[in-house]
């Protein structure tokens, strides 16, 4: 081996000791040992780990990426005190991003951390499972499951360029070429995905950057070099690489989603969102009306018949009215 990969030993053996034990995990839940889900599912589970290691990095990126935003008013002023002076214009931004804490280059950290394990990872599949000779804990019995592993009818440790003659017997090239073109367009796919949503949601609207035009840049050049470069990389590299995607396109997702950057269409999104939820909650704490009871017409009162004295009820029977019956004389109350 040469120094480079003298170097990396330690990675390769880290690489190496996880995808055996993940193997080790599926089998025990009950798949097959040999089959190629086992081995896919470890690579997924290589991936997980991995990522999860690096959400600090992810954080300290986002953070980064906020701190340029924060300065690009104080950028533009310099770059146009300075445009006659590419030398102090370079000093007066490091000075810059000295006394704020910002580094320029952190938004790129992730990609670079994980390029050692990717290689790693491409390393182990090609010289280790290709070749079938062990590396770490990868033992020969397990180099030899790998190495004859399939998934759709393909290994997972061949590549686009694999002939039929180093595949293993009874494969054929139309299944990996398949395979492995699909995943070549999906990684591809995800990885544009991945950075359009990033320059379209996350970007704050109306602003041009160095960061934008780098952005822009990078959802091209990318998927292009995927697309180049991946017709060398082992089915199982493939993977990897279209699993990373997957989690990075979900985890950029959430955060621009609960954490935009301000000025964004992310950001106004969220304001939207807050407003009808508020406007839900002030609707619902808002005391109900009482309901309406029809109104009924009032039901004239009955009139009770009333009781007649002896005397009416005998003038009655007798068919004089008892109000016009002659009354007796009254004697004069003058005296003659």
């Amino acid at each position: 081996m040469g120094p480079i990969n003298a170097l990396l030993d330690p990675l390769y053996n880290v690489v190496a000791w996880i995808l055996v034990h993940f193997h080790a995990l599926w089998t025990w839940l009950g798949l097959n040992p040999d089959g190629g889900w086992t081995w896919v599912l470890s690579i997924v589970g290589l991936v997980v780990v991995i990522r999860i290691i690096l959400i600090p990095l992810f954080v300290k990126q986002i953070k980064a990426q906020r701190g340029l935003q924060m300065l690009q008013p104080q950028i533009k002023e310099l770059q146009k005190r300075h445009k006659d002076d590419r030398q102090k214009q370079s000093e007066e931004l490091m000075k810059l991003y000295r006394e704020t804490g910002t580094n320029p280059f952190s938004s790129c950290l992730p990609i670079f951390l994980q390029m050692p394990i990717f290689f790693a990872l491409f390393h182990v599949l090609s010289y280790s499972v290709q070749k079938q000779i062990p590396i770490g804990a990868m033992t020969q019995s397990l180099v030899d499951s790998a190495h004859s592993a399939t998934i759709f009818g393909a290994p997972i440790s061949a590549t686009f360029l694999t002939s039929q003659a180093d595949l293993p017997p009874g494969t054929q090239l139309s299944h990996v070429r398949i395979v492995t073109l699909v995943l070549i367009v999906l990684m591809s796919a995800t990885t544009f995905t991945t950075q359009k949503q990033l320059m379209v949601k996350g970007m704050p609207s109306g602003q041009s950057n160095p960061m934008m035009q780098q952005q822009k840049i990078l959802i091209y050049v990318f998927p292009l070099m995927f697309a180049v470069f991946g017709i060398n990389f082992p089915i199982g590299v493939l993977f990897y690489w279209l699993t990373t995607n997957l989690w990075s396109m979900g985890q950029q997702f959430y955060v621009i989603r609960r954490n935009p950057s301000p000025g964004s269409p992310a950001a106004a999104a969220l304001e939207a969102r807050q407003a009808a939820k508020a406007a839900k909650e002030t609707a619902t704490e808002l005391p109900e009306a009482a309901p309406v009871v029809p109104t009924e017409e009032p039901k004239p009162a009955r009139s009770q018949p009333k009781r007649k004295t002896r005397s009416q009820r005998r003038a009655g029977a007798s068919g004089q009215n008892p109000a016009k019956r002659p009354q007796p004389p009254q004697a004069d109350e003058e005296t003659s």
